[in-house]
């Protein structure tokens, strides 16, 4: 696989102005001997020298599925995203490995990069990673955002029908079958426009093998972070959707109510709200980000 650097974006004839995703790159980094694929956007003006926000993404896709996400962040912002081994662009790891493992993993990624702090925004699956680093690397992590996520073997449970199909990665290899399954798994928007679902699945994202996706799903087995959250000490921002049926509400509400230093903010969608309305739910991850005091701002809902 080409090491060759590439653009996230495809250019449009004529003068424009300059973007974040300008200063998008996307190339292969070796990490502990697994080929990664990276995508760093380095941070400008006054964010310079802030720590970069860490994007890990939800089970099964790649990093172009955030675009939406970091569209509407501030172009100043620096931002590392990555496909997780075994997924898009990144070499399949020999063996699966545990979700600790990957966090190590990760933070020697982040430092090879050059980061030796950053903060962590994790959606669904990547919310398990993001509490993992939190606690595991607690002088790298800075702040720590936690979407649509839960805590492991110990949380409220979606429905049957919902988990027989996330235990499987058609969804993201038929786009016809994830916009049938859209409206059951997602909630919210997705309930009177299936589509989109599919859309931001097969658009742009590259799924990789199906045994990356398998090993997601090894890395959560018998994982709960309910026995260390009470142990985070980094700020924290949790989000959730009144309309989740991966992770019902009850989750982010337990989640924040067990992190000393956080926040609760229950927006009005589904499981996959920060992407479909990211117009109106990065701009409560930005404010967090860019706060002295990150706690003072007056959330939708406190826990």
């Amino acid at each position: 696989m080409s090491t060759t650097a590439e653009r996230l974006d495809v250019s449009t004839p004529g003068p424009r102005p300059v973007t974040g995703r300008d200063r998008d790159r996307v190339r292969q980094v070796s990490v502990r001997g697994i080929s990664a694929r990276v995508s760093v956007r380095p941070g400008v003006g006054a964010l310079t020298d802030a720590p970069p926000l860490l994007l890990c993404n939800g089970i099964g896709i790649s990093l172009e599925a955030l675009q939406p996400l970091v569209d509407h962040l501030s172009p100043e912002r620096g931002v590392v995203r990555f496909d997780v081994p075994g997924i898009g662009g990144s070499a399949l790891p020999p063996t699966p490995y545990a979700i600790a493992a990957l966090s190590s993993w990760v933070t020697a990624l982040m430092k090879k990069l050059g980061h030796r702090q950053f903060d962590v925004l994790g959606l669904s699956w990547g919310g398990g990673l993001a509490q993992q680093l939190a606690v595991q690397s607690p002088r790298r992590v800075r702040r720590v955002v936690l979407v649509a996520t839960g805590t492991g073997v110990l949380m409220v449970p979606a429905r049957p029908e919902v988990l027989r199909i996330m235990a499987t990665p058609r969804r993201h290899r038929d786009p016809d079958y994830a916009a049938t399954v859209a409206s059951t798994i997602y909630g919210g928007t997705m309930r009177t426009d299936p589509a989109r679902g599919a859309a931001l699945l097969h658009a742009t994202t590259r799924s990789g093998p199906k045994r990356g996706y398998y090993y997601q799903l090894a890395a959560m087995a018998g994982w709960s972070s309910l026995p260390f959250l009470g142990l985070l000490r980094q700020p924290t921002l949790v989000m959730g959707g009144d309309d989740d049926p991966i992770i019902p509400v009850a989750n982010p509400r337990m989640q924040a109510a067990l992190i000393p230093h956080s926040r609760l903010h229950v927006y009005h969608g589904g499981h996959l709200g920060l992407l479909t309305e990211a117009d109106d739910n990065v701009p409560v991850v930005e404010r967090f980000l860019s706060a002295s005091d990150p706690l003072s701002d007056t959330p939708e809902e406190t826990a």
